[in-house]
This record gives C-alpha cells, structure tokens and sequence, in this order.
C-alpha cells in the first residue's frame, strides 16, 4: 500500500476540505405570486416560469 513520502502542510489540507462543507439552498421571490421558490424552477405554488405559466397549481 502506497505510504505519502513527505506530510502534506496544513494549508494543502485545509484548501482541500473546503469543498466538504454544505451550502445553504438560496430562496428567490416569484414574480407572479411573491411567494419563496429556487431559482430556475418553476413556483409550485401558481405554476410560473419566467413569466409563462407551465403546470397548472394545485387548488387548496
């Protein structure tokens, strides 16, 4: 089995664990109803997608 032949620097190890942290989903507004959606999806609440309706929503 392969053995590293010098210890690597703190700061090599550390640039790599950067990518293991976990990323906050982002929220946007909906332009036609207001209500919180991701960005580039469609708005589950009214069925928009860049101002043309897509799915028709779900009646509550």
């Amino acid at each position: 089995m392969p053995v590293p032949k010098r210890r690597q620097s703190k700061s090599r190890r550390d640039l790599r664990r950067t990518q293991d942290a976990l990323a906050v989903p982002t929220w946007t507004t909906c332009g036609q109803c207001g209500e919180a959606c991701r960005p580039h999806h469609i708005c589950e609440k009214c069925g928009f997608y860049k101002g043309k309706k897509i799915v028709e929503s779900k009646k509550v």
